[in-house]
């Protein structure tokens, strides 16, 4: 279908006019059929025909999409002749991170569950679009209010995505946005498991849990959660807080919750389990744990609530399965893992699953080893320092907390030596007497140590009987650690500087929704068949620029023109396969006469 100029001469005056022309197949080959004629336009020629490239799309059922970047009524095809000496482009910003973060924003259903939690008020910006500049930050490039202020979000093209001009983000607006976000966590909870199952049909019947730790950098004097405890980021100079995660087997993050720096595991799992049941009620779920988590406190809590569980065992326990450790009939699994399910005590609803893994076997005789062989040469060096003629150790009190420290520090290796230490009478200083130190390796231990190598024990009250299922399940928990590994890696979440508890509170808030953003993503590649590396793609994305293109044209007026970088064709697929395609026309941002220069006379 096509456009084809007429003319025609009525009592000597020439009509010019234009006919819509469609192509079709005949028996006696192709002819054209004139489906409409279509009257003369001003400035309707042959060289510009404004506005009627898309008559073909609207006949055929195919209506012209507006441009991601134009808004819903773009503006009609300009023609002008341009002198491409002076052609040159200007603010070059990224455009690919944010523009892939915004999508995940949007998709996850963030714009309208702020919007509608948020009430607006007499800000000039919404809370809500502010909260999305926070968690949009932290997911492309993460760094403090202050920067994204500065810096970071004028070197983005967010101001065209969100319609919000730079000089309205400032620091004191996203720290108010953090307080306002901050009263809705609760709620966010709920709105993400249902966005999960829309978009990926997940299901919560089974949930892993597990605790990490940050650290904050100042003394934190306003906020009475942060204490000192065991560091897990190997900080134990710094204040720090502890959050508990829950996420799916998928690794979709579910709930968080802080605790005080000092909190231990254990006293974590009755706490937000119930947490759990008054919010989302009281159905029977699976909880994963860790060894860490379990006490027969919270295993008899978990019964009282009638909820499932899956735990590891402390290492002790082991002793009671000897047995079944010498056993040969175990079920070998692909990645070459052992399991073994094994008689319970009668009267008892739980099953024990014995694990053993041939690449820890290895990593655990190494590591105990090397500990092993570091403590003999240490207590050896004591033991010597004790039987100097010239200035020997002769304080029993001194040698004891030598050997403390070195049983502390070779925690693995302390249970494999007995150290006996005796003051014995100095024949030539009676006032003064010395140490004797014995050192004995305890070979029984030794044999038990390479026996339970690399063996672990899991314990459930699942009505599930395949030791397989009940193992890859358990395994699940890897998915906890690496959302840790995210959250304080890629997205910044350690340390932390807010001084106040609600500013550190909703500085973890931020952290997790763009810990939800990016296991989203990891989801959406994995079902669109691209992987599971959003990192990759995200530094890839990251290359696509938005830039103006200046346009000077032979009327005197510069034509500025934003457009979007086309990228590669691998990457272009990539997006295509997502259904995220980028902005495929030009935004016109101004068409000015430019002011004639000042001239003496």
């Amino acid at each position: 279908m096509y456009l084809r100029p007429k003319r025609k001469t009525v009592n000597g005056e020439m009509y010019e006019y234009w006919s819509l022309v469609k192509s079709v197949r005949t028996e006696r080959g192709p002819r054209q059929r004139v489906v409409a004629h279509i009257g003369k336009e001003p400035g309707l020629d042959r060289q510009t025909r404004v506005g009627w490239e898309h008559i073909s799309e609207i006949l055929d059922g195919r209506a012209h999409q507006a441009d991601f970047l134009e808004g819903p009524d773009p503006d009609p095809p300009q023609w002008a002749e341009v002198d491409v000496s002076r052609l040159r482009v200007e603010r070059l910003r990224q455009f690919g991170a944010p523009y892939l973060a915004l999508a995940l924003w949007r998709r996850l259903g963030l714009d309208e569950f702020f919007g509608d939690e948020i009430k607006p008020g007499r800000e000039e910006i919404l809370w809500s679009t502010m909260a999305c500049v926070l968690t949009l930050a932290r997911f492309c490039a993460p760094s403090s209010e202050l920067e994204i202020a500065e810096s970071w979000y004028i070197r983005t093209a967010l101001d065209d995505l969100l319609g919000i001009a730079a000089d309205k983000v400032n620091d004191d607006r996203l720290y108010r946005a953090l307080d306002a976000a901050l009263p809705c966590r609760d709620r966010l909870f709920a709105h993400l498991q249902s966005r999960y199952g829309q978009w990926f049909g997940a299901e919560f019947d089974i949930l892993l849990y597990d605790i990490t730790s940050t650290y904050f950098e100042g003394c934190m004097e306003r906020n009475d959660q942060a204490q000192r405890g065991y560091s897990r980021d190997k900080r134990p100079d710094c204040l720090q807080v502890c959050i508990g995660l829950i996420v799916t087997p998928e690794g979709l993050p579910i709930a968080y919750e802080i605790f005080d720096g000092n909190r231990t595991d254990v006293t974590t799992v009755e706490g937000i389990i119930e947490t759990m049941r008054e919010k989302y009620g009281q159905e029977r779920r699976v909880w994963v744990m860790d060894r860490g988590m379990v006490s027969e406190d919270n295993l008899k809590k978990l019964r009282e609530w009638n909820a499932q569980y899956l735990v590891a065992t402390p290492k002790a326990m082991l002793r009671k399965f000897e047995r079944e450790l010498l056993d040969d009939n175990w079920s070998k699994m692909e990645n070459g893992v052992e399991v073994k399910l094994c008689q319970t005590p009668e009267g008892s609803n739980e099953r024990f699953v014995l694990c053993r893994s041939p690449g820890r076997i290895e990593k655990d005789r190494a590591i105990r080893g090397r500990q092993i062989e570091k403590l003999d040469e240490a207590l050896m060096n004591l033991k010597r320092s004790t039987e100097r003629k010239t200035r020997a150790l002769r304080k029993r009190s001194t040698a004891e907390r030598r050997v403390g420290r070195l049983l502390e520090r070779y925690s693995r290796a302390a249970r494999f030596f007995d150290v006996d230490i005796k003051e014995q009478p100095d024949p030539t200083d009676a006032k003064r007497p010395r140490l004797q130190v014995s050192i004995r390796c305890r070979g029984d231990i030794n044999q038990w140590a390479d026996l339970s190598d690399g063996c672990y024990l899991l314990r459930t009250n699942m009505a599930e009987s395949d030791p397989e299922f009940l193992w890859q399940t358990y395994i699940g928990l890897t998915q906890v650690e690496a959302s840790f590994r995210i959250k304080k890696s890629d997205l910044g979440l350690r340390p932390i500087f807010h001084h106040t508890a609600e500013r550190a509170q909703a500085h973890i808030m931020i952290c997790f929704l763009s810990l939800v953003m990016w296991r989203s993503l990891e989801r959406w590649m994995d079902s669109a068949g691209l992987g599971t590396c959003p990192r990759k793609l995200v530094k890839e994305i990251a290359e696509i620029r938005s830039l103006d293109l200046i346009l000077p044209t032979r009327a005197g007026r510069d034509l500025r023109l934003r457009v979007v970088g086309r990228p590669e064709k691998r990457l272009n697929d990539l997006l295509t396969r997502l259904g995220l395609p980028l902005p495929n026309a030009p935004k016109l941002i101004s068409n000015v006469v430019p002011k004639t220069p000042f001239r003496k006379t």
